[in-house]
């Protein structure tokens, strides 16, 4: 090879590995490894370490301490190191399918698995996932089945004096037809924003599972950001790559239900839909089950479905706003109208359930028809995942 050839080949590979450095020098580990009896196996390398530690929601729950009260949390187990400087640690029994999450807890300090790419954000904490199939959870795994489209759309909202993003399923097929589509409105917790339901609550692929599967009608899923002092989610707008925070913009002050307006016409004027009340539905879990719960009676005429999950029942006496006033009043009004389905789920062991348990009494001693779904275990995306692909067969039948 003639010197000069040399120099740009080795000066090719400098840059090349230069450009690429983030695809070297990673563990070569496998880890979760899924065993054929659906125990799991995690890895990590860390011959320094003194502890090494997993917690994750498939280990026996502790209680912790909040502001807002005792909640159930991950506990923490030991993994042992071997003689390479990995640490290993299996299952103790094979796990259920479902979706699950993980981190790794390394002298203290807590980190994510280096050798699964696999992770989601739940406001600003960060962990990795791994699905066990099987079941119900077949339904959040990417299956060979016809793929609706997720776009994030940008929509004016006069009512909050801002532009604001906006994530919308569209079912398959809808590009190459011309037919009008149910709406599903799917709000978000405090904390959330408009990829919570896509990431942790693996929305699209519920929905391309259960349409494919004949269980749900086709339909556009519109998933917006319930924080109304937001115009996006974390790091997409000009606020910049802010920690998020659990309160930091969460507001239940009537904002976002006196300008959820902006928000359907947005998608009625740019999207081929049914504009019925017999096809819009809405639901949300916690803080967007309270935003479904206050818009669907704020608005009688316009939703057939609604959906309160783990939903952040409260009384608003604090708050200075028309949109809480006359609550009996306007739930009168609403169940006047008839809705199709109103439809109230919570786990038993939720920190909201006596307070879900109470509505359904109060919806039952007027005689106002209701379906109730309680479930085991807390406030947790695994009872959310659950309610959604529960909720959304019964929709627009």
């Amino acid at each position: 090879m003639k010197p000069l050839s040399f120099f740009f080949l080795a000066m090719f590979v400098c840059i090349s590995v230069s450009a690429q450095q983030a695809l070297w020098g990673g563990q070569d580990i496998k880890s979760p490894e899924i065993l054929p009896d659906n125990k799991v196996i995690f890895r990590v390398q860390a011959p320094q370490a003194v502890k090494v530690e997993i917690t994750g929601d498939f280990l026996p729950t502790q209680k912790q301490e909040t502001p807002f009260g005792n909640f159930d949390v991950p506990g923490a187990a030991d993994l042992v190191k071997n003689a390479q400087g990995v640490w290993e640690f299996t299952s103790p029994s094979p796990l259920a399918p479902e979706l699950y999450s993980y981190s790794f807890i390394i002298d203290g300090v807590k980190v994510c698995d280096p050798n699964n790419v696999y992770m989601l954000r739940d406001v600003a904490s960060v962990t990795n996932i791994f699905i066990i199939g099987g079941g119900r959870a077949d339904l959040y795994k990417v299956n060979d089945v016809p793929h609706g489209t997720v776009a994030r759309r940008w929509y004016e909202s006069p009512g909050l004096k801002m532009t604001r993003r906006i994530s919308i399923y569209t079912p398959p097929g809808y590009e190459g037809s011309q037919a009008k589509y149910p709406v599903f409105y799917l709000l978000h917790g405090a904390g959330g924003d408009e990829e919570a339901w896509l990431s942790l609550g693996r929305a699209a692929q519920i929905l391309d599972n259960l349409i494919a599967q004949g269980k749900a009608k086709a339909m556009i899923v519109v998933m917006t950001n319930g924080n109304p002092t937001q115009k996006a989610a974390a790091g997409e707008w000009e606020r910049g790559m802010t920690k998020p925070s659990l309160w930091g913009d969460t507001r239940m002050d009537g904002a976002f239900e006196t300008a959820f307006p902006d928000v359907m016409k947005f998608v009625e004027t740019n999207y081929r839909t049914l504009e019925t009340k017999a096809g819009r539905a809405i639901g949300g879990l916690s803080m967007g089950g309270f935003h479904s719960l206050h818009i669907s009676k704020e608005y009688p005429d316009k939703f057939d479905y609604v959906g309160l999950f783990s939903a952040a029942i409260m009384p608003m006496q604090e708050v200075n706003s028309p949109i809480y006033e006359k609550f009996d009043e306007k739930l009168k009004k609403q169940f006047a109208n008839a809705p199709k389905l109103y439809w109230v789920a919570c786990g038993d062991s939720d920190f909201l359930i006596q307070s879900n348990r109470d509505f359904v009494q109060k919806l039952n001693d007027n005689k106002y028809k209701n379906t109730y779904y309680e479930t085991g275990e807390g406030h947790i995306w695994k009872n959310w995942r659950i309610y959604l692909t529960e909720f959304v067969p019964l929709l627009f039948q």
